[in-house]
């Protein structure tokens, strides 16, 4: 089934993406307080873009309860990601944008560009199955690259010490957070082990294959990291 994007207000279409994009990283219930911290607006106007997303058949949503994509939502939602996610390539691979530069940038273009625009993005860049910071980029029949998803992977907090892992997907929210990765070698595919931390540490040791010295990070930064170790790669 063809999903004409363009049939959504932006405000509906950064709506649905927000909340696939919530789900995605987080199995905790989607409420319209975190739907508003997302999107960044007040509650009350969460709370109607709600209440209208399920009059058009969009989203399921009890008072006071969670917030789910309906089938129909869902199709919507993975078609606006992978708009994002390809413009998002197409900038650091064409253009030469930095990874920490893209996603804003791309905010504003994935409800500018035609389907046909993003299908021929998808074609010049060879069909690629992830984005510059990991995330997998859906088919345009809406289905997923194996291996890579959240639920296939952890984050750095979790990962035992001293265990061999390779960064998957990198949480693209703060840019100066990624510029930072960059510069000491924190990037999608690199080979990195969390040296051993005191029992109430919270800024763990991050070595990474090929240089010298550990890199100390803390928490947020840690959680931003999603690695499958090889075990994982072997299964």
């Amino acid at each position: 089934m063809h999903i004409d994007v363009s049939a959504l207000s932006q405000a509906n279409q950064d709506y649905v993406k927000a909340l696939f994009t919530l789900s995605e990283w987080n199995e905790k219930p989607v409420t319209a307080k975190v739907l508003a911290d997302q999107v960044g607006v007040r509650l009350s106007s969460a709370s109607d873009a709600v209440r209208r997303l399920a009059g058009l058949g969009l989203v399921d949503h009890t008072p006071y309860g969670a917030i789910t994509l309906t089938e129909k939502g869902l199709s919507y939602a993975l078609a606006m990601v992978r708009r994002h996610r390809l413009l998002e390539s197409f900038l650091v691979e064409v253009l030469d944008y930095r990874w920490d530069q893209v996603h804003e940038e791309a905010e504003h273009l994935e409800h500018a560009v035609s389907d046909f625009m993003v299908d021929q993005i998808d074609k010049y860049l060879g069909y690629p199955t992830r984005d510059p910071h990991g995330d997998p980029i859906p088919t345009k029949d809406g289905h997923f690259p194996q291996g890579i998803s959240a639920t296939d992977l952890c984050v750095l907090t979790e990962l035992p010490p001293n265990t061999p892992a390779v960064i998957e997907r990198i949480n693209d929210a703060d840019p100066e957070l990624l510029q930072y990765f960059h510069s000491t070698g924190i990037v999608v595919g690199a080979t990195v082990e969390v040296a051993t931390a005191g029992p109430f540490a919270e800024a763990k040791q991050l070595r990474v294959q090929g240089t010298q010295e550990p890199i100390l990070l803390g928490h947020t930064a840690l959680q931003s990291v999603w690695v499958k170790t090889h075990k994982q790669h072997l299964n």
